[in-house]
């Protein structure tokens, strides 16, 4: 066993990183200045984006797409409870409804099926809010089924917001996602985050990828409604006359953190690439144990491997979901779970009157997934680590008798 706890996730930076931030401390800009514009445009270049925005967060980044379009009172937005809040709380933020459609069975991304189902069903209602917008959640860093989503939203003329946080660099079809798909003929925004722990970090931070129409407009809304930033306000020739044109927000990028996605950026083939080989030695690992169940891999995609979700099956494993978890800790190997379904949490439970069960798949598969430490700080040792703890508490039940030792 383990002498120390492994951590579920941990950034990866190093000295470039910390020469970058030093550079930028050393300038006349910490906040939004030359290396926010660098750093946007170099990550639109990597992503085959037309144009790129960079922001304080991924739920800021999801929130002002919803403010770009629009969406407002009286408007419905349509995605998945198998998501972290923010992109939830974000369609309430506007006052608009959230209208949550199951997943697949598989990938436990947004359910075409049952979306197309969803916007029947709407058809009928008057009280549900008109439609107006998919937020599709590339759930894990797997792509969702982008092909019969944009297919949907283009019959019920909906705009697509991708919540792409796990997704840098998954690629659909060989397209990056981010680049633009040609035959869209609906607005597309897609939303990344850079918190300490995802694939390439600022510590807190998000980008926004869009056309540049979209993009120009979501940029007014990112800074107080602002017409003129600090950028072009205080830079080389620049005016100190603006106007408020929008009741916007705080929500711009700093240099700082600027500073660290552009060394990151340069990383992150690496780091995926990392991540990649950790994933396959745990598929190799735990494929053929009837106990588990590893994570899905369409053909027609390239996972970014944020987040590696095992499910168990706890009527062979003999354990739930919760007590593997504690026997993984037990062995100082630390966890996580992605996610508890939207439908579960008390303020949309309460004030949507939902039942468990009113999203079998998303509770059912909640219920069983958990998932492993998975970055590219972990060595070769951290990784056998895991597998052996993993293979040990699935195939001898007697073992077991650690955890209970230690309680």
């Amino acid at each position: 066993m383990r002498p120390k706890l492994l951590p579920f996730a941990s950034p990866f930076l190093g000295e470039e990183e910390i020469a970058e931030v030093v550079d930028t401390l050393r300038s006349d800009w910490i906040t939004t200045g030359p290396k926010v514009k660098q750093f946007e445009e170099e990550f639109a270049a990597m992503v085959g984006a037309p144009a790129a925005l960079a922001l304080s967060s991924c739920t800021a980044a999801l929130h002002i797409s919803l403010k770009t379009l629009g969406i407002g009172p009286g408007d419905a937005v349509l995605t998945t409870p198998m998501t972290f809040c923010s992109g939830v709380n974000v369609i309430e933020h506007v006052g608009a409804r959230p209208i949550l459609v199951d997943v697949e069975p598989d990938t436990l991304n947004l359910d075409p099926s049952k979306l197309r189902q969803t916007l029947e069903e709407l058809k009928g209602k008057g009280d549900g809010g008109q439609p107006k917008a998919i937020i599709a959640v590339h759930l894990h860093g797997h792509p969702c089924a982008m092909d019969a989503i944009l297919g949907i939203a283009r019959e019920y003329g909906l705009a697509v917001i991708e919540d792409a946080a796990h997704a840098l660099p998954a690629r659909y079809h060989g397209r990056l996602i981010g680049s633009p798909v040609a035959s869209a003929g609906v607005p597309i925004l897609t939303c990344y985050s850079f918190y300490a722990i995802k694939n390439l970090t600022t510590g807190e931070g998000g980008m926004l990828v869009a056309s540049p129409e979209l993009v120009d407009e979501a940029r007014t809304w990112s800074l107080h409604g602002m017409s003129r930033d600090a950028w072009k306000r205080y830079g080389a020739g620049g005016s100190w006359y603006y106007e408020v044109t929008r009741a916007g927000f705080k929500y711009n990028m700093m240099d700082i953190q600027a500073a660290l996605g552009l060394q990151q950026l340069r990383k992150l083939p690496r780091f995926w690439a990392r991540r990649l080989e950790i994933a396959e030695r745990y598929n190799t690992a735990f494929a053929g144990v009837e106990a588990f169940e590893t994570p899905a891999h369409r053909p027609e995609i390239e996972h970014a491997w944020h987040l590696y979700a095992l499910r168990v099956n706890c009527g062979r494993l003999g354990l739930s979901r919760d007590r593997f978890i504690e026997e993984l800790r037990a062995r100082n190997i630390a966890t996580s779970v992605h996610f508890i379904p939207i439908h579960l949490h008390p303020y949309y439970r309460d004030k949507y009157h939902y039942e468990p069960e009113d999203f079998p798949v998303a509770y059912r598969e909640y219920q069983r997934t958990l998932s492993l430490p998975l970055y590219p700080r972990m060595d070769d040792r951290d990784v056998e680590d895991v597998i052996e703890a993993v293979l040990a508490i699935a195939g001898a039940p007697e073992d077991r008798n650690l955890l209970t030792a230690k309680l």
